[in-house]
């Protein structure tokens, strides 16, 4: 509860104004991949790779007047991995958001664990998230990659590899400026963890809000043990609620990627 009040204290950091200063730093250098270990060599930020078990993916320490960043390869965060480029561009999130930082220096913020893609309702969290996801993949950069291209799963597939970042951030990138509209749904043994969607996207509510539909491709992965063969065709009743009768006969397009007991779904109309 402390921590809950505390981070309460800690003003509230406009999305354009964390763009600008995440894409800023990042347009200072002239590599697509942003080069994370030259910005923490330049401001001398000792960053540590070690296993601290499943508690977290990456924690900011402020002590004896330095900034540490500890980064959790229990979780997956390799070093050079995309997994860990985000976890380190999140950590970097706190240092270079002045709130954040501030708030670590004096004590308004206490230090945290952060999750990757977990859905958080502490704010600083998902301002960090968002950073991370500017400073990786400059809106500039980004659109630039995409231009006219029709969409399909191989979009997000190129991006991630030209910018080394992993299918989730870079579907949730695409979400939110890409050019063709997404829903993105994570879940663990059948049940739904987090969604994203695009502010445009055709239909606001899943057919049920805390389970995977039987008759979606991640349902039938999770129900009936069959794996997913790439993006297989849908359509939006078997993943959403209020689907007007004029609707119904829309196509879309699922694709599942399962990893034994999680799974994530990429979901856009066919048009």
């Amino acid at each position: 509860m402390e921590n809950i009040e505390k981070n309460q204290m800690i003003p509230n950091n406009p999305l354009l104004t964390i763009k600008h200063l995440a894409e800023s730093i990042a347009l200072e250098f002239p590599d697509t991949i942003t080069p994370l270990y030259l910005i923490l060599e330049e401001e001398e930020l000792d960053l540590f790779f070690d296993s601290y078990g499943d508690g977290f993916d990456g924690m900011t320490i402020y002590d004896d007047s330095k900034f540490f960043i500890h980064i959790n390869t229990s979780r997956g965060n390799k070093p050079n991995t995309a997994r860990a480029r985000f976890t380190i561009a999140h950590e970097l999130g706190h240092y270079f958001i002045n709130h954040h930082r501030i708030g670590l220096k004096k004590g308004l913020l206490s230090p945290h664990p952060s999750k990757n893609y977990e859905d958080t309702h502490f704010r600083i969290e998902r301002e960090a998230d968002y950073f991370a996801s500017c400073l990786l993949m400059p809106e500039e950069r980004f659109k630039k990659h995409i231009q006219r291209k029709k969409f399909d799963y191989s979009i997000i597939k190129s991006l991630s590899e030209h910018f080394q970042t992993s299918i989730t951030a870079t579907a949730i990138r695409f979400a939110d400026i890409g050019n063709h509209p997404l829903m993105i749904v994570f879940a663990e043994n059948g049940k739904i963890k987090w969604r994203w969607n695009s502010e445009d996207f055709p239909f606001k509510y899943l057919l049920y809000s805390d389970k995977i539909p039987e008759n979606s491709v991640m349902g039938e992965y999770f129900y009936q043990s069959k794996q997913p063969t790439g993006t297989e065709d849908i359509w939006p009743m078997d993943w959403f609620n209020y689907v007007k009768d004029d609707d119904e006969y829309r196509r879309f397009k699922e694709h599942c990627i399962p990893h034994k007991n999680l799974a994530l779904s990429i979901i856009w109309e066919a048009k």
